[in-house]
């Protein structure tokens, strides 16, 4: 079960290890799933999530731009020619349009920006026109689910009031912008904007955004706001806006710093162990629960302190940090010194899962994600450090004869896997880690700019144009 142990001597180089983590994961997923959505590792044979309907080959388009940045050039040329052969688009199947965005078209821009082939501008852009009927409803607040056949779209059934969610409408900002400069209709980016002026009318509850919108009514469900599931990525999206925008969009800028300034004042909170979380808040109380997935803000806090008002920088910087150890301590408390999937500071606990449903790790990437951000911005080797541990545990616990498998509990001695390799594995967890231990000039925060599944996405520089087609 575990891999060979040299990926384990800290002698070798932290490349050479991230790239055979990488050849492990791609060389099985082609052996037994090939032209599947995912792989199952234990089990050797494909996996299907409902997310992409009919829709195939999640893995290749997501790991598209981690195959070219580790230079696995052998394997980007058998990606690139599944997706000129095989990766079809008209289907008769209801997907996610949240997912279908981030990993579809998000991998399929960053393949086209760092490598040229054509073939993924054209997918990227075929794609986008297949989703822009999800924006159909009263407020042009788009569906969380969409025939990409008939044009149909719903929301998710237990969604508040047939509500969509803040972080699914609001992750779409980033590709819709590129597929707008990549096609020169501007239909794509007027779409995303459209979402950010319905949200500029609303009342925020205590300035927060709550995580349900009824997009017939325009008006918020239940009072529910996570920083997690349901919201992360729409906070991350506006900061990444300004940032992606070369620093001119100021709406996006001010409605980040203005959130931001709601989340520390409402949900960020000190443990009486000294940890700093970030609760969530249901209609005015708090819940002391933080998930892996609010684990990338430390990240977030870290990246956006430059911009930061009133000489907040080094506050933001700071937040980021607390984050980053919270987090790490997550794992840290667990047998297999991997996190669970949510962690809580009440009844006497501090950043333990105490409840069974919460104690699965899925491959997930948030915590790396913080430290690779945290790397890059401060050089503070504990980052590379925490790192390396995750690496550890992923080779000793998660590694199997087909690949990689997420964990069904953390706390206990022996592994149960859940027999799923996520395709985001291959496209963030693996990137990050690799990011994390390369230099700073591998795709520089100056230049590029990651989507919500680690696909790198250039800025959009004012004075040049196209140009930055040419930023390698």
């Amino acid at each position: 079960l575990i891999c060979c142990s040299f990926l384990l001597n800290q002698h070798y180089n932290p490349a050479f290890v991230f790239l055979q983590m990488m050849k492990h994961a791609w060389d099985n997923y082609k052996r037994y799933a090939w032209g599947l959505n995912e792989l199952k590792p234990i089990s050797k044979q494909g996996h299907s999530s409902n997310l992409f309907g009919n829709i195939q080959g999640a893995t290749i388009v997501d790991a598209l731009d981690t195959l070219y940045i580790m230079e696995m050039k052998e394997e980007f040329k058998e990606a690139k020619e599944w997706v000129e052969k095989n990766l079809d688009f008209n289907v008769n199947a209801e997907i996610s349009v949240f997912e279908v965005n981030i990993r579809f078209v998000g991998g399929l821009l960053s393949a086209y920006y760092l490598s040229g082939e054509e073939v993924f501008r054209k997918k990227a852009v075929e794609l986008g026109e297949k989703l822009l009927p999800a924006f159909n409803t009263p407020t042009g607040i788009p569906w969380a689910l969409l025939n990409i056949k008939s044009g149909i779209g719903r929301n998710w059934p237990w969604a508040s009031g047939g509500s969509s969610i803040l972080a699914e409408f609001g992750t779409l900002h980033l590709e819709f912008v590129h597929l707008s400069h990549l096609s020169g209709n501007p239909v794509f980016a007027e779409k995303v904007m459209n979402i950010r002026k319905v949200l500029n009318r609303l009342d925020k509850p205590e300035g927060l955004y709550p995580n349900y919108l009824n997009p017939s009514s325009g008006q918020w469900g239940q009072h529910h706001v996570s920083i997690g599931g349901l919201g992360d990525s729409f906070y991350e999206y506006l900061l990444k806006a300004w940032l992606m925008s070369d620093k001119t969009d100021e709406e996006g800028k001010k409605m980040y710093y203005d959130a931001v300034q709601a989340i520390e004042t409402h949900l960020i909170r000190k443990s009486s162990g000294g940890l700093t979380y970030i609760a969530e808040w249901k209609g005015g109380l708090l819940e002391h629960k933080m998930g892996h997935l609010t684990c990338f803000a430390g990240g977030m806090f870290a990246l956006g302190a430059d911009g930061a008002p009133n000489d907040k920088t080094g506050h933001h910087i700071e937040l980021g940090a607390e984050i980053a150890r919270t987090c790490h301590e997550s794992y840290d408390r667990t047998s297999m010194k991997l996190g669970p999937e949510a962690f809580r500071f009440d009844g006497g606990v501090e950043a333990i899962a105490t409840r069974q449903n919460e104690k699965y790790y899925i491959l997930r990437p948030e915590v790396i994600e913080t430290y690779m951000y945290m790397w890059r911005l401060t050089h503070d080797p504990k980052y590379r450090q925490w790192g390396w541990e995750a690496v550890e545990a992923l080779e000793k616990h998660c590694r199997v004869d087909g690949g990689y498998s997420g964990i069904r509990d953390v706390y206990n001695n022996h592994e149960s896997h859940d027999d799923v390799q996520q395709s985001f594995f291959l496209s963030e967890t693996l990137k990050y880690l690799y990011l994390l231990f390369s230099e700073d000039d591998l795709l520089p925060f100056e230049h590029w700019v990651f989507n919500t599944e680690a696909h790198p996405l250039p800025v959009l520089h004012k004075d040049n144009g196209n140009k930055e087609e040419n930023q390698k």
